[in-house]
C-alpha cells in the first residue's frame, strides 16, 4: 500500500481532488478553513492500493493556526510518504512557495496543477515546469476528474530528490539555518497560543531581528526563483487573480450590508414561503394520503385504543408533522451551498471581519457562524481552526445562537399560524436577532472572562464561480439523509417518550379518555410559574420546550401531538386553535413572539452540547448553557413586555417613549464625556503627542 499526503494552499482544490480520487464525499468549500482536521481513505487504482490523507490548507511550513499546525505536524511525522502538492494554475506564483518549502525539506513531491476556473489567467507548460523543478508535474481538473490516471501513475514512480539551484548558494544556506530556528520557535508559539488562554511574550522575544531578517531574505530568494520559473513555463494575461467588477458593489462600504440582507431575505422567502411552502404542502398531502389508510385499518381491526393513539399521534402524527418540512430544510442547505461555491462566502467573511474584530473574534468565525444556520453541531466542530483559545471558546459558545435548520418547523408552524404572509419579517428578524445577541455576548465575554488576542486572518478572494450540480446533489442528499435518520431515530423515540408521559399518570394509568392528570402535565405545571412572566405559562408549551432539549424539531411534533392535529402540513396549526382553550394555547401574539425568541436562544440540542463538551470542556459547556438560558429568558421577557405594551397602547406611542428615554440617556452620556476630567502633561501647551488638552 502506498501512503500519500494531499497538501496545498487553502482554496486550491485539495478536498475536491480527495473526493475524486478516493470516491469520498467530504465537505468542500470556496474559502479558507473548510478542512480543519486530517481525513483519510483507502482506494485502489491501476493495481495498487493507496491510503490518501487530506490535510488542512497551509501556505508554508511555518504554522500560524490550529489547522496549519495539524498539516505541518502530519507532514514531518510522515516524512517518508509521497506527497501530492496541488496548485491552482491561476494562482501559481503564491502556490509554488509551498512547493519549494517541501522540496527543500526533501519530501517526495508530485505537483498537480489544478484547472479550477474556465477562464485561464495563466496557461502552464507542464513539461517545462517539470524540468525546472525536477519533479513530475501533472495537469488535472479535480472537479471533472481529468488527468487523475496520469497523477496516479506519477505516484508509482521512483522517488526523486531534486536539488534546486538557489539552494547551493552560500547566502541561502546561511539564512536557511537561521530561518529554521525562526520556524521552530514559531511552531512553539503557535502551539502555546492554541492551547493556552495566555500569551507568552518572553517566547516571542526569543525571535531575534537577525532570524527575522534571514526569514525575509530566504522568502525573497524563493520568490525570485518562482518568478523565473513562471516566466519560462507560463503565459499569463496579467489579470489579478480573484478580481471581479461585481466586488465594487459586494464590497462597497455602503452597499455590502444591504446587499447581504437582500440575499438573506431572498433565501428566506424562497425557503419558507413561495417554493418551500409549495413543496412542503405537496409532501404533507402525500403523507396524509399514505398514512390515512394505515390509521383506518388500525381502527377497523379492533386494535386497543391505546395503541391506535400511539400510532396516530406519536409516530405517524408527530413524525409526519416534522417530516413535511424536509423540502424547506433541503432548500436552505441548497442556498448555503450556492453561497459557498460561488465565492461570495469569502466576501462575507471580509465584510464582517472589522465588526467581529471589535468583539474579540475574526473573519474565520464567519464561516463557523454561518455553518450554524445549517447545523450547530457541525458548526461547533469547525471552531477548532481558531488559533487563539479564547476566540475558539467564544466562537463555539456563539454557534447555538445562529438559527439552525431544526428550528425551521417552529418558525413556519407557530409564526405562520399567527402572522401569515408577514411571517417572513418575523423569521428574518429572528435570524438577525440571533446574530445581534451573539455579537453582544461575544463583546461581554471579551471584556470579562475571555479576552482575545489579536489574530492573524489570511484571506484571498477566489473568482466568482458556477457550482457543480453533482456536488450540490451530494450535499443535499447527505443533509436530507441526516434529517431523515434523525426523524427516524431521535424523533420517533422522543415522541414515544412524550406520548407516554402525556398519556399516563404516575400510577401508569392510561388517560386517553381525559380522566386524570398525566405525568408530563404535572411536571409542566410545576415549571409554569417560571415561564409565566414570558407570556406562555402553559404546561404543554413548557413540556414541548423540555422535549426540545433532545432535538428542536420535537417542539413542533409535541405541540401537534398535544392538540391532536392531523398531518395536513398546510393547516397544521391556526391562530384560532392556538388562541382557544385547546391543550396548547397562547394568550396573545406577544406571547407567540416571546416563545419564538426563547426557542431561538435557549439551550441547544443534546448533539450540540456533546460537541461543546468535546471542543471546549465541561466548565465552559456548563457556563455556555447557563448563559443561553439566562439570555433566552431576559430577551424573551423584554420582547414580551414591549410587544404586549404595543398591543395595548399602540406601536408608535411605545416607539416614541423608548426613543425619548434613549435620547435622555444619550444626552447625559455626552455631557458626562464632555466634562470628564482629563490628564494633562505638566506645563503642556497642547503639542505633546499623548496630551488630551485641546
Amino acid at each position: 500500500m502506498i501512503d500519500v499526503l494531499l497538501v496545498g494552499n487553502p482554496n486550491a482544490g485539495k478536498t475536491t481532488l480527495f473526493n475524486s480520487l478516493a470516491h469520498a464525499n467530504e465537505h468542500v468549500g470556496n474559502w479558507h478553513g473548510v478542512t480543519v482536521d486530517a481525513k483519510e481513505k483507502v482506494f485502489s487504482s491501476q493495481g495498487e492500493q493507496f491510503r490518501l490523507v487530506d490535510t488542512p490548507g497551509i501556505y508554508s511550513l511555518s504554522p500560524l493556526s490550529f489547522e496549519e499546525r495539524v498539516a505541518v505536524d502530519m507532514l514531518f511525522q510522515n516524512a517518508d510518504k509521497k506527497i501530492i502538492n496541488i496548485c491552482d494554475q491561476n494562482n501559481l506564483r503564491r502556490n509554488l512557495y509551498l512547493t519549494l518549502c517541501l522540496l527543500e525539506s526533501g519530501f517526495d513531491v508530485v505537483l498537480a496543477v489544478n484547472e479550477i476556473d474556465r477562464k485561464q489567467i495563466c496557461k502552464v507548460d507542464c513539461e517545462k515546469l517539470s524540468a525546472l523543478l525536477g519533479i513530475d508535474v501533472v495537469k488535472i481538473n479535480a472537479q471533472k476528474k481529468r488527468g487523475l490516471d496520469e497523477l496516479v501513475s506519477s505516484l508509482k514512480n521512483a522517488k526523486k530528490t531534486p536539488i534546486l539551484p538557489y539552494v547551493k548558494k552560500i547566502n541561502f544556506q546561511e539564512n536557511a539555518k537561521k530561518t529554521r530556528k525562526f520556524v521552530e520557535k514559531n511552531k512553539i508559539i503557535a502551539k502555546t497560543e492554541t492551547n493556552s488562554s495566555q500569551k507568552l511574550p518572553e517566547q516571542k522575544s526569543e525571535i531575534s531581528h537577525e532570524e527575522l531578517a534571514a526569514f525575509h531574505e530566504v522568502s525573497k530568494i524563493r520568490y525570485a526563483f518562482i518568478d523565473e520559473v513562471i516566466r519560462q513555463s507560463c503565459t499569463c494575461t496579467g489579470q489579478v487573480y480573484g478580481e471581479s467588477k461585481f466586488d465594487k458593489i459586494a464590497l462597497n462600504k455602503w452597499l455590502a450590508f444591504p446587499l447581504f440582507l437582500c440575499v438573506l431575505a431572498g433565501i428566506f422567502y424562497l425557503t419558507f414561503f413561495s417554493l418551500g411552502a409549495f413543496l412542503s404542502d405537496m409532501l404533507g398531502k402525500l403523507l396524509e394520503v399514505l398514512t390515512t389508510p394505515i390509521l383506518t385499518a388500525l381502527k377497523n381491526s379492533g386494535t386497543a385504543a391505546v395503541f391506535v393513539d400511539l400510532f396516530e399521534h406519536a409516530i405517524l402524527g408527530g413524525v409526519g408533522t416534522v417530516l413535511s418540512f424536509l423540502p424547506q430544510v433541503v432548500l436552505l442547505f441548497f442556498f448555503l451551498a450556492l453561497l459557498e461555491d460561488s465565492g461570495y462566502m469569502s466576501r462575507i467573511a471580509f465584510i464582517f471581519e472589522d465588526i467581529l474584530g471589535r468583539v474579540g473574534l475574526s473573519g474565520k468565525s464567519v464561516y463557523t457562524l454561518l455553518m450554524g444556520f445549517g447545523c450547530s453541531t457541525s458548526a461547533i466542530m469547525t471552531a477548532r481552526n481558531m488559533e487563539d483559545r479564547n476566540a475558539k471558546i467564544k466562537t463555539a459558545i456563539l454557534c447555538p445562537y445562529m438559527s439552525c435548520s431544526a428550528k425551521i418547523p417552529i418558525y413556519t408552524v407557530i409564526g405562520g399560524a399567527f402572522f401569515g404572509a408577514k411571517n417572513i419579517f418575523v423569521i428574518l428578524g429572528l435570524y438577525l436577532l440571533g446574530v445581534i445577541v451573539a455579537i453582544t455576548i461575544s463583546k461581554i465575554l471579551d471584556v470579562t472572562l475571555l479576552k482575545s488576542q489579536k489574530q492573524s486572518f489570511i484571506l484571498e478572494f477566489p473568482p466568482y464561480r458556477t457550482t457543480s450540480m453533482v456536488r450540490i446533489g451530494k450535499i443535499l442528499w447527505k443533509n436530507a439523509k441526516e434529517f431523515l435518520v434523525r426523524v427516524g431515530s431521535v424523533m420517533i423515540s422522543m415522541n414515544i417518550i412524550v406520548w407516554l408521559l402525556s398519556s399516563f399518570t404516575f400510577s401508569f394509568k392510561y388517560i386517553g379518555g381525559g380522566e386524570g392528570v398525566s405525568m408530563l402535565e404535572q411536571i409542566g405545571r410545576l415549571l409554569c410559574p417560571v415561564f409565566a412572566p414570558l407570556g406562555f405559562g402553559n404546561w404543554a408549551i413548557v413540556s414541548s420546550l423540555l422535549a426540545g432539549l433532545v432535538a428542536k424539531e420535537v417542539v413542533v411534533s409535541s405541540i401537534a401531538m398535544f392538540n391532536g392535529i392531523d398531518l395536513n402540513a398546510t393547516k397544521l396549526l391556526s391562530a384560532s386553535i392556538m388562541l382557544s382553550t385547546s391543550v396548547v394555547f397562547f394568550a396573545s401574539r406577544a406571547s407567540v413572539i416571546s416563545f419564538l425568541i426563547f426557542c431561538l436562544l435557549y439551550t441547544p440540542c443534546m448533539a450540540s452540547i456533546s460537541m461543546l463538551l468535546s471542543e471546549i470542556g465541561r466548565k465552559w459547556t456548563a457556563i455556555s448553557i447557563l448563559i443561553q438560558l439566562l439570555t433566552a429568558y431576559v430577551v424573551a421577557f423584554v420582547a414580551y413586555n414591549l410587544c404586549f405594551a404595543c398591543e395595548i397602547f399602540g406601536f408608535w406611542e411605545i416607539f416614541l417613549t423608548i426613543f425619548c428615554i434613549f435620547a435622555v440617556f444619550f444626552a447625559f452620556f455626552v455631557i458626562f464625556r464632555k466634562f470628564k476630567r482629563r490628564k494633562f502633561c505638566q506645563n503642556c501647551t497642547g503639542s505633546c503627542k499623548n496630551c488630551f488638552k485641546k
